[in-house]
């Protein structure tokens, strides 16, 4: 059955081409074809209906109102930096710090290893690629990663984490694989002290044979815990290595909530030093991970607790109405990842929709909203009380009956106005997301231009993440061409 039509790449010769996204044999495939090298299938999505229901949340964003470059509509992907056929702003920008890595990881996207040069942009390039992160109009990028490589082998990652306080990101984090902060108890510390949000832990199981860095990587976290410093494990899913692991490793952040933040799950792409791997036996896609995290907690965590990213847009309509102040916007391809929320308490993990209908109550954020943008403070108090009444119901559609915590974040956030409380969501439960980056072989030209994770580069340049990564090649280009010297 067709689906729509959409552009991708040749998984040869990395030409765009046309493509289908289609339904058979109970699955979603994308199909096209090459006139130098033939026709091509390749998985997108595992389960139909989950793939459908998602698309219910397609939101189209308006992009940057300051794009890098003005370009034709057929020029993507290869006009970047961020033009204006991009339909998302930034929320997270990464910027590479550094090739070089103390690990040797046989599925690096980056494919650090084998590069044979040095990329390590100085201290003012990576000043100069802030700005422009914080010049993006009409909201500055809001959170910035700083990733490699190995981003705690630079000497100056701390001066580099304070600068970017000092230019007013909000959040700051960086993506580790823990070495240096497992080795170093004051370095988790230092991190804290010069303000870095969060650490983004690459963590690929609770047991040897999945995780060779499990003694390490617990070694890290006490020490994140002692600093008082916040973290997210970062699994890549490999189907055959650690596919058996999802449940567990959400039990291992559970255990862990006092510093573990949240995981989010990455099926591996295959890029960088897994590129050349077996394809159709290794690819896991996102209602694989979903099935498996639901089969794997016994049903506790189920597969339709999960939503899409554009989902919360709601939250920002609401934030923005009442406020009259423009907000970051989730405009994200609908099927670029998937998230929910569990609270972790003393009887067990409860996921936010045994708590409320989580419909029902993205549908009265949104009604108020609607509600608070028609003006006037009999309007805005109108919308409030109705919308808590709403909500009210909501939550009583829920399963649980303790929803004591959940109505005290409501109170704060709404009727004592305060929308800064939202933030304590996030201390107070479990996120739990995944999140499939591209390839050459699953490469939609639609999710590319939806993109809101883009990379910084000391050229100016903003890029897709997955354009950065695939496709065109952006990495390789941008390390070699500002490469320092040979390793």
């Amino acid at each position: 059955m067709f689906i729509k039509k959409t552009k991708t790449l040749c998984p040869k010769c990395n030409s765009v081409i046309p493509a289908e996204i289609v339904e058979e044999e109970g699955k979603i495939w994308l199909k096209r074809s090459c006139k130098d090298h033939g026709s091509f299938r390749d998985i997108y999505w595992t389960d139909p209906i989950l793939y459908h229901r998602f698309e219910k949340y397609e939101a189209i964003g308006n992009g940057i109102q300051n794009p890098q470059n003005i370009a034709p509509p057929d020029s993507c992907p290869s006009a970047c930096g961020l033009c204006n056929n991009h339909h998302s702003s930034t929320l997270l920008a990464n910027i590479d710090l550094t090739n070089r890595c103390n690990l040797d990881c046989d599925f690096c996207f980056a494919n650090a290893r084998a590069c044979g040069f040095i990329y390590e942009p100085d201290f003012d390039e990576i000043v100069k690629m802030m700005e422009v992160l914080r010049s993006e109009k009409p909201i500055p990028t809001p959170a910035v990663q700083f990733s490699g490589g190995e981003p705690t082998m630079r000497d100056d990652l701390i001066a580099i984490i304070k600068k970017a306080k000092e230019m007013g990101f909000p959040q700051v984090q960086i993506a580790t694989n823990g070495v240096r902060i497992a080795k170093d108890r004051e370095y988790a510390q230092q991190l804290k002290n010069a303000g870095l949000s969060t650490v983004y832990l690459h963590f690929d199981g609770v047991t040897l044979k999945t995780n060779p860095f499990l003694k390490m990587h617990t070694k890290a976290i006490g020490n994140m815990k002692n600093a008082g410093l916040g973290c997210i494990l970062v699994p890549t899913v490999i189907r055959g290595r650690n596919d058996n692991q999802l449940g567990q490793i959400i039990k291992f952040a559970a255990d862990h909530i006092d510093v573990i933040r949240g995981v989010n799950f990455q099926p591996v792409a295959f890029t960088g030093a897994a590129i050349d791997d077996d394809i159709k036996k290794l690819r896991i896609t996102i209602p694989d991970v979903l099935e498996g995290i639901e089969k794997q907690t016994s049903g506790v965590i189920k597969k339709d607790d999960f939503y899409p990213v554009p989902c919360v847009l709601p939250f920002s309509n609401l934030v923005e109405a009442y406020t009259g102040k423009h907000q970051v916007r989730f405009t994200a391809h609908q099927h670029c990842g998937a998230a929910t929320y569990v609270f972790v308490t003393k009887d067990g993990i409860v996921p936010v929709n045994r708590m409320i209908d989580v419909d029902s109550f993205f549908e009265s954020i949104e009604t108020m909203a609607k509600t608070l943008k028609k003006g006037g403070a009999i309007n805005k108090y109108k919308a409030l009380i109705e919308g808590v009444k709403a909500m009210h119901d909501s939550v009583k559609k829920g399963e649980q009956s303790k929803t004591a915590e959940f109505w005290k974040l409501l109170g704060k956030t709404l009727i004592g106005q305060n929308f800064d409380a939202l933030r304590e969501f996030h201390w107070n439960a479990l996120f739990i997301g995944t999140m499939h980056f591209m390839d050459r072989y699953n490469y939609d030209l639609e999710r590319v231009q939806r993109c809101c994770i883009h990379y910084a580069t000391p050229d100016g340049r903003l890029i897709p993440f997955c354009t950065y990564n695939s496709g065109p090649l952006y990495r390789e280009q941008i390390w070699k061409q500002f490469a320092k010297s040979k390793n």
